[in-house]
């Protein structure tokens, strides 16, 4: 199989192909290795290569299930793997070997996926964008000087270059979505506790993370939520199972659906005229497939919302370091933490108990206000991003604000950062590059980023969809209408040796 067949099917024409003989997993398993070699010291999005063990797996024994010997990565965070490190993206846990696959591998591995390698993300997947120290820049496919965003930027880099058709992910402010609109895939964010995070973790970031896959077709999103979705044992709560299996949906007719749309952020800064337009144009579509379409939004406190999420990631910061603690036998040394994350942690010790419970309540109550606003509509459309994807370098805090994280840091109080106002200036622009995405985290609502728009430099700018709580059924639906209606399978990235820069991230892969 050449790289022009395989990139011209998606995961479920692949598998489809190896069931009826005319392709082996080995074969499979060598075209998606030789693009990862090819193409990985341009964009640095495989950071962890586990092909030898995939070779292993279906030799003399052919692989089943729905993905049978389809490549596969996984993002390399809350995908543990029996006897492989989980990185988080820091240098603190870069080497500690995991002793037990998570839930959720648990059953990508019953779908018979050929997992190849984990891929690169911020420290502990705090960001939007994917630029660590420890593994270095991750590049965006369709311009290699710019984000292919966070934190499941490896992954979304590993799609669109054409590496592997599926690749794992998680979402706790946008962390699907955001990639998925930076590097042209669709993304989905199922309902919150749609698919299990366990056994080790019930509700990460208090439910606001939900992990899936990032992808090319809407068929492959689908049917690996069927394979993947459903309580386990300690689940903390039960999402209502679908009324038929979700790989049905992308083909169905969505019928007339109530559309309300929006280009005010919800958070943050106005919107670029880009992002902008790509909305007029899927509302432009939307009336055209006979939907009622309004302009319409949610209301929500943008400034007490930013300030209470921060307020609970730097609680679960901190609560993630003292595991990581136990699990070392001993503190971080000097270097192996990044300087937010640094800081996040000293912040966590000075928030009082009250403080962070008015923090929860608050971003409960903004997520039931925005879950109120479907009582009236089906679907909400807005920008997946406030811009286009940013050249590297732009996103993360200034000279200034590095420096300063890195002297308090140093000074080792969360108090004196907490008085220096340091995290509230930080706060007040954390969701401008994500002003829509991180609300629906908290109201628990399903979402995604679907590619219908390219601008002017040939750069990807995805469109956002949202649905009432346990309805990917009419996400899947309205997203299978529309990618009949404007197709975007075809497009992808040319990744020439002439793009590459001689300064640029060779990877470690």
């Amino acid at each position: 199989m050449t790289h022009d067949e395989y990139v011209s099917q998606d995961g479920t024409s692949l598998s489809g192909l190896l069931r009826a003989g005319e392709v082996t997993a080995l074969e499979l398993i060598d075209v998606a290795v030789e693009r990862l070699e090819v193409v990985n010291p341009r964009v640095n999005a495989v950071v962890y290569r586990m092909d030898d063990e995939a070779r292993a797996a279906v030799v003399g024994s052919p692989p089943s299930g729905v993905f049978a010997g389809v490549p596969f990565v996984a993002k390399d965070l809350q995908s543990n793997f029996a006897g492989h490190p989980t990185s988080l993206g820091s240098r603190l846990v870069a080497n500690h070997v995991r002793e037990a696959d998570t839930e959720l591998v648990r059953r990508l591995r019953a779908t018979g996926v050929s997992v190849l390698g984990k891929t690169n993300l911020p420290e502990f997947g705090l960001l939007p964008y994917t630029e660590p120290e420890l593994w270095g820049p991750c590049r965006n496919p369709w311009s290699l000087d710019r984000t292919p965003g966070g934190s499941s930027g490896g992954s979304g880099a590993s799609v669109a270059a054409g590496i592997v058709p599926i690749a794992g992910g998680g979402d706790g402010a946008g962390s699907l979505r955001i990639p998925a609109s930076c590097c042209g895939l669709f993304g989905l964010k199922p309902t919150r506790g749609r698919v299990p995070p366990g056994p080790v973790r019930g509700e990460p970031w208090h439910g606001a993370v939900v992990e899936h896959v990032l992808t090319r077709s809407v068929r492959d999103s689908a049917a690996m939520l069927d394979a993947t979705h459903g309580p386990e044992p300690g689940s903390p709560y039960r999402i209502a199972p679908p009324e038929r299996s979700f790989r049905h949906e992308p083909g169905e007719d969505p019928g007339r659906l109530r559309i309300a749309w929006t280009t005010e952020p919800i958070l943050g800064r106005p919107v670029h005229a880009d992002c902008a337009q790509a909305v007029a144009e899927a509302v432009a579509l939307l009336e055209e497939l006979g939907h009622e379409v309004a302009e319409r939004s949610p209301r929500v406190d943008g400034p007490a919302f930013a300030r209470a999420y921060l307020n609970m990631m730097a609680g679960e910061v901190g609560a993630d370091l003292e595991d990581a603690q136990r699990v070392l036998g001993r503190k971080p040394r000097r270097g192996e933490l990044e300087p937010l994350t640094r800081a996040l942690a000293l912040v966590s010790g000075a928030i009082s108990a009250r403080e962070l419970a008015n923090s929860l309540r608050a971003l409960e109550t903004c997520g039931r206000a925005v879950a109120g606003f479907f009582n009236d509509w089906d679907i909400l459309v807005t920008p997946t991003l406030a811009e286009p994807p940013p050249k590297l370098g732009a996103l993360p805090p200034s000279r200034m604000e590095q420096l300063q994280l890195r002297l308090f840091g140093l000074i080792g109080s969360g108090r004196l950062i907490k008085v220096a106002g340091l995290i509230d200036r930080m706060a007040e622009g954390a969701f401008d590059f994500t002003p829509w995405t991180p609300v629906f985290n908290f109201s628990g609502q399903p979402a995604m980023s679907v590619p219908l728009h390219w601008n002017a430099d040939g750069l990807p700018v995805g469109v956002h969809f949202v649905a009432r709580v346990g309805d990917e059924a009419t996400l899947l639906r309205l997203a299978g209408q529309l990618e009949r209606e404007r197709p975007w399978f075809k497009r992808l990235p040319r990744l020439e040796p002439s793009q590459m820069d001689e300064g640029a991230w060779a990877g470690k892969p």
